[in-house]
């Protein structure tokens, strides 16, 4: 398939050398699709149908068998020899059981290493005589070790998995689920279906998938390239409100208040502030003809256009064709008959653009948020009745900034001057986004995302035990609510397939200090894992802990508090051990990766040592967001996990 696209001959098919940079443009890309994996066969999966889909079922009718895999893979006669995974006919096998069969009588799963197949195992699902039984081939796909970057999970993807992946375009999602619940993967697997389902819609519009930091999404910007989807664009929050460079930093105190969504009023009035209504007419000279519009007249234009409440700067467009508008009304009474070039031409008139000037002035976001930051007697007239005195002394800067450029913007600031781009001029909006670790964001985070699917849909993914910002999300209907998609359905993962048991069972006892009646964790893993708590009285002490872990297949992650970080850089040196940083590819020499805490959300290793759990929780503000980030340490394991500590363990561990 690869080289028929290959040697694809465009050298008389375009009309001009841009169609033909267009179309080679698009032939790259979709060699790029049909790039060969090595260690991934081109199917993991059998269906044989007792009926062919979509015939009559009747007696005697004959079955019909489909190879399932990553890609469709046709002959060179076009025909079909493995069905995508995300196809209709590829459901149920995700989903068939020995209680609802879906017309499948036999199931196969195929076992692979290194690309190689080296297993099969078949269920008999509409065989009453076999019991239903757990796949061995699942569970080792599952517990197989990780090294390298993210993998996808078409071959393991669990029923309760494949509903949210499959849910329409129309309708948002939001996902809870508990650490190795698998919601990343469902995430990145849904836009891909969505793309298979939706594609020319999708490639008008656009995709976007929002993480938390670089390193996460590093470690998954192999996902969809694997499933052959190269047009999906990635970014960080901050990435999207980059309209100033950020150089600065706010204490907990000032980032909650900026971050709280009723500074979004705050901003709506300082914006909307700059509209001064009329006291004079506006003359406009045409030939030796004057024409006036009255003060109270264009006082009616200006309030018409604020009550309309649209986008400020749409608004100011609007502002010179509705008083050239008045002007043609007069026209047309005395006599006149002027169309669409008068108007426009009466709309440039200097005497209407010095109106336009005066009345509705040009707004720059990024001064307006400087001017609230910084002018006490500014701030307090807009935030009046929304902020009280307390909280606007938290944001205020306390020393007097000169320029847009010489400001050292936090952030939070940054965030505020795209919600104030958004009141000036409308923000763009995406076909579907998907918003990872989103239980971190704040409200004014939420507005920002929700701002690039207003007429899209979205995928929220997150877990609110694992919220570890003095911001962090109390509840999804209010976090939906701020992202303006209230409207979506709440799914909740409950089954992990990633952490050990008694991993999970360890990390769980905090669940009840940081988030009260959320349910916890069921690992269906068959292994238990290797699980170890380690007092220790010198660092040298850890890194045995590493060097024991790497003498196992797969990857090991060091954890620690970043303040940590330091010290076991120079043991780790001067041990010889090499490592990489988080969201670094881990390869064959190098497995080991030293991670700052702050950094581990959404990353995963086969064996983890965790360095100081109360190290971890005495470097945040507080303790329900210091226990909340060692909730997370603690369950990036895969398969071990290694607690060393010299300090007291946390007594919500005991």
């Amino acid at each position: 398939m690869r080289e028929d696209v290959e040697n694809l001959d465009i050298t008389d098919v375009t009309a001009n050398w841009v169609n033909a940079a267009v179309l080679q443009h698009q032939i790259d890309e979709r060699i790029k699709a049909l790039a060969d994996l090595s260690h991934t066969p081109l199917f993991f999966g059998r269906l044989d149908y007792l009926h062919a889909p979509g015939a009559d079922k009747a007696e005697g009718a004959e079955g019909e068998r489909f190879y399932i895999g990553r890609r469709h893979v046709h002959d060179a006669e076009g025909d079909p020899m493995v069905i995508d995974w995300r196809a209709p006919v590829s459901q149920p096998f995700y989903r068939a059981s020995k209680k609802d069969p879906m017309d499948v009588g036999l199931r196969r799963r195929f076992g692979y290493t290194s690309g190689d197949l080296t297993a099969y195992e078949d269920e008999h699902l509409s065989d009453p005589s076999e019991a239903a039984a757990t796949s061995k081939l699942l569970q080792q796909e599952i517990e197989r070790p990780r090294v390298g970057p993210m993998r996808d999970i078409v071959a393991t993807i669990q029923p309760e998995q494949d509903e949210i992946v499959r849910a329409g375009l129309t309708g948002s999602v939001c996902v809870q689920g508990g650490p190795g619940t698998g919601k990343t993967a469902v995430g990145l697997h849904r836009v891909a279906y969505l793309l298979y389902a939706h594609r020319e819609r999708l490639a008008r519009t656009g995709t976007l998938v929002i993480g938390p930091n670089k390193s996460f999404l590093h470690y998954i910007e192999q996902v969809l390239p694997a499933l052959g989807e190269l047009e999906v664009k990635q970014a960080t929050v901050d990435d999207l409100v980059a309209h100033v460079e950020v150089r600065g930093t706010d204490d907990a105190t000032a980032a909650v208040v900026k971050g709280d969504a009723r500074m979004a009023e705050v901003l709506r009035r300082a914006v909307r502030s700059h509209v001064t209504l009329p006291t004079e007419g506006v003359v406009v000279v045409r030939g030796s003809r004057r024409w006036r519009v009255p003060a109270y007249e264009l006082e009616t234009i200006v309030g018409e256009l604020l009550d309309r409440d649209i986008r400020y700067g749409a608004a100011r467009e609007a502002l010179p064709q509705r008083i050239a508008h008045a002007v043609l009304v007069q026209m047309e009474r005395s006599g006149e008959a002027p169309d669409d070039r008068v108007q426009d031409a009466v709309a440039r008139n200097t005497a209407v653009k010095a109106a336009v000037k005066a009345i509705w002035p040009p707004v720059d976001p990024a001064k307006l948020v400087l001017r609230l930051l910084t002018d006490v007697d500014f701030l307090a007239v807009h935030a009046d009745g929304i902020l009280d005195e307390d909280e606007q002394k938290e944001i205020l800067w306390s020393k007097s900034v000169r320029s847009v450029k010489s400001a050292k913007w936090s952030p939070a600031d940054a965030v505020l001057i795209d919600e104030a781009t958004d009141l000036v001029q409308r923000t763009h909006s995406l076909g579907h986004v998907v918003l990872d670790e989103a239980q971190d964001l704040s409200p004014m985070q939420y507005r920002a995302v929700g701002r690039r699917c207003t007429t899209g849909s979205a995928t929220v993914l997150g877990d609110l035990a694992q919220g570890t910002t003095p911001w962090a999300t109390r509840s999804w209907d209010e976090a939906l609510a701020h992202l303006g998609k209230g409207e979506a359905v709440i799914e909740e993962l409950t089954a992990g397939f990633r952490v050990p048991t008694d991993v999970i069972a360890y990390a769980s006892r905090l669940l009840p200090h940081i988030a009260p009646g959320l349910t916890p964790v069921a690992s269906v893993r068959e292994n238990p894992g290797f699980f170890e708590v380690r007092p220790t009285t010198a660092d040298e002490q850890v890194v045995d802990a590493c060097e024991e872990l790497l003498r196992n297949e797969g990857s090991v992650g060091l954890i620690a508090a970043d303040a940590r970080i330091p010290a076991l850089t120079e043991v780790l040196a001067a041990a010889g051990l090499t490592y990489l940083g988080p969201g670094e590819e881990t390869t064959a020499q190098t497995r080991l990766t030293l991670v700052p805490a702050s950094l581990a959300k959404g990353l995963e290793y086969d064996y983890v040592v965790l360095d100081e759990p109360q190290a971890v929780v005495d470097g945040e503000p507080d303790e329900r967001t210091g226990l909340r980030r060692l909730y997370v340490a603690l369950t990036r394991a895969v398969s071990g996990l290694t607690v060393t500590h010299a300090a007291p363990l946390p007594q919500q561990l005991a």
